[in-house]
């Protein structure tokens, strides 16, 4: 009874408008970010592609993705380093990582010890001072 009343081709035109919505949505979102994260722009000119897409939203998407699109990635690819970096210096500062002043005690006691020469425990500390 159902397929009398809504169509096949209308059932594959609403999972393609369904689709398309989504991915449009998806590059809003995307676009979103990468106006945010872009250091290159002032906060004027991101207000002015922010309004441009906003207001004409379709045709904002595809103007912005032929003038940015190309430098995008890169902007993308630079942050996470950026958070990558602060994540390990995070967990490194948390997990009680032995500071520089212990590392040198422990290698003055090996030195002492007689576990390494002199040589290396110049080389070692200026790796550490480094």
């Amino acid at each position: 009874m159902l397929a009398y009343t809504y169509p096949l081709a209308d059932l594959f035109g609403t999972m393609l408008g369904i689709f398309v919505f989504l991915i449009w949505f998806w590059l809003l979102v995307i676009i979103f970010g990468d106006i945010f994260r872009s250091h290159d722009m002032s906060g004027g000119v991101k207000a002015l592609w922010v309004l441009f897409v906003i207001i004409l939203p379709f045709l904002g998407i595809l103007v912005y993705l032929i003038a940015r699109g190309g430098k995008m990635h890169e902007r993308a690819e630079q942050a996470a380093k950026q958070q990558q970096e602060a994540f390990d210096s995070y967990v490194k500062q948390t997990a009680g990582g032995a500071s520089n002043v212990d590392q040198l005690s422990k290698l003055a006691d090996l030195k002492q010890s007689g576990a390494i020469t002199d040589a290396e425990f110049e080389a070692q500390k200026a790796k550490l001072l480094s």
